[in-house]
């Protein structure tokens, strides 16, 4: 892969232009490299082996479920069942009849866009510092040989005020910040809901969590990622494969243009969005609270050769100073206890180094582990990090129809 590896002379000037060397936690510009590089893409952004996107192991097939809130809002029992289902065996689903405006929708979309269009030296008024996870760049970069994703971001604390940072926080678009505070509102409102609802299909009391997250304090963030056009989008990923260290997280994606893929089983499943439709997936917070009856699940998004794509992520947590543990009414008839008791604001903490690791944070509180996590080996500055978590020839169409058929398999 020489010719991935070089890009064109336009890729040094640039390089000249933001600094001789890559250090840690620094990352050129994507849009100003997919500008620069017509044909091929740096090697660090180049992914080797299973770690690429396609192949045999992208199942087309399979679809993760729609949930109708609305139906919910009635009442519908039956509805609340297909909700227990997701949980159980996707972890991620659609949801519809939200309550959120479409308006409202177009209007967070529009301003983020605006955002990304700015020229790269207003948008560098806004700077993600080196290992940082507030503002304008890269969340999650600790050193200067990792693999990279192809995606500018812009990441925001929004709640509780302590973690917010409002120097970081867009003064151009004019409408960013007053668009983005009305859609945190209604976001956070969409994600008690939605555990209720959880609760309730728990069989517990549908404020549950809501009292146990710390009401008021529970934690809120947002992330916008942009995806530029990349020359080589089999050789890439958006964003590397991740579970989130919230309770809930919603996706906003741009109608029609497919990024988003699912990990079920040893397969990839593409989420296709639905018009102003949010994506929901429960992180490691619920997986730990319901020991392991309901999943965080693996996810990554892939790049597009023609297209651009947005998405408008927000992570809802636990505050800070939650314990976290099973919850008693789930360890009846038996059950074993599978994960520990710990601090959300340490694993908070841990959760980006860890992650970068390529192994799963919840790999420190499982129940026959140690009781003290894994020290990263630099420790991200912001303690809200875990709600910032980072998505053929002939032989290889027999191995996806296998994966496939397992993958529609599990589905219930």
């Amino acid at each position: 892969m020489a010719s991935a590896a070089v890009c064109s002379t336009k890729q040094e000037e640039l390089k000249k232009q933001q600094g001789s060397e890559l250090k840690i936690g620094e990352v050129h510009d994507v849009q100003e490299l997919q500008r620069a590089c017509v044909d091929n893409v740096p090697e660090r952004y180049v992914r080797e082996g299973d770690d690429r996107p396609g192949g045999a192991n992208v199942c087309e097939q399979a679809h993760i479920p729609v949930i109708d809130l609305g139906e919910l809002r009635r009442g519908g029992g039956d509805e609340l069942g297909r909700l227990r289902l997701a949980c159980e065996d996707w972890g991620f689903f659609q949801v519809v009849n939200h309550g959120i405006e479409g308006t409202l929708l177009d209007e967070m979309a529009k301003v983020a866009r605006e955002f990304f269009a700015l020229p790269l030296e207003e948008k560098q008024r806004y700077p993600m510092a080196p290992g940082g996870i507030q503002g304008y760049g890269h969340a999650f970069v600790f050193s200067d040989d990792q693999k990279l994703d192809w995606c500018n971001m812009l990441a925001l604390g929004v709640s509780p005020p302590s973690i917010r940072q409002p120097a970081l926080w867009p003064t151009t678009p004019a409408a960013f910040t007053d668009t983005l505070v009305r859609y945190s509102a209604k976001v956070r409102e969409l994600c008690v809901v939605l555990l209720a609802h959880v609760a309730e299909t728990l069989g517990m009391p549908s404020g549950t969590f809501e009292g146990m997250f710390g009401g008021e304090a529970a934690v809120q963030a947002v992330r916008m990622n942009f995806y530029p056009p990349c020359p080589r989008p089999e050789l890439v990923l958006g964003l590397s494969a991740h579970s989130d260290g919230s309770a809930v997280t919603v996706l906003q994606q741009d109608a029609g243009r497919v990024g988003l893929q699912v990990r079920r089983g040893d397969a990839w499943v593409p989420v296709h969005p639905v018009p102003h439709a949010l994506v929901i997936n429960l992180g490691d917070s619920l997986e730990v609270l319901t020991n392991g009856r309901y999943k965080s699940v693996e996810h990554r998004a892939v790049t597009n050769g023609e297209q651009d794509r947005l998405s408008v992520v927000t992570f809802y947590a636990p505050a800070y100073d939650v314990e976290m543990g099973p919850l008693p009414e789930l360890l009846d008839d038996g059950e074993p206890c599978r994960y520990r008791r710990f601090n959300h604001g340490e694993y908070s903490r841990h959760f980006g180094t860890l992650t970068q690791r390529s192994r799963s944070p919840l790999y420190t509180v499982k129940g026959d582990r140690e009781a003290t996590l894994v020290p990263p080996a630099i420790p991200p500055p912001s303690s809200f990090s875990s709600a910032l978590g980072p998505s053929e020839g002939g032989g290889g169409l027999n191995r996806r129809a296998d994966l496939c058929a397992r993958s529609l398999g599990q589905a219930r």
